[in-house]
C-alpha cells in the first residue's frame, strides 16, 4: 500500500481520522514545505515476557564461577603476553 502524503496545517486538521486510518494500517507521511518531516504508523503489541519461560531450556556449569587460570587471568589484566 503507498504512502499517504500530507502537509503539516491538512493533517492538523484531520488529526483524528489520520490516527484511525494509521491503526487500520496505512502509513502518512506528513511534510512541511513539501519535505517529508514525520511518519504516522500503527503501534504494534509487544510480547511480554513471561519469568520462568526459559526453564529448563538453559543451564549453568557447576563451575561458571570458578576462578581464571592464572595465565588467563593476567591476559584480562593487561599483564598477559
Amino acid at each position: 500500500m503507498e504512502p499517504l502524503t500530507l502537509n503539516l496545517y491538512e493533517a492538523k486538521t484531520r488529526l483524528s481520522s489520520l490516527v484511525e486510518q494509521a491503526a487500520a494500517g496505512t502509513e502518512i507521511i506528513i511534510a512541511k514545505a513539501g519535505k517529508p518531516k514525520a511518519k504516522l504508523v500503527p503501534i504494534r503489541d509487544v510480547a511480554r515476557r513471561r519469568p520462568g519461560s526459559a526453564k529448563g531450556k538453559i543451564w549453568i556449569a557447576a563451575d561458571f564461577d570458578a576462578p581464571l587460570p592464572p595465565a588467563l587471568a593476567e591476559a584480562f589484566a593487561g599483564r598477559g603476553e
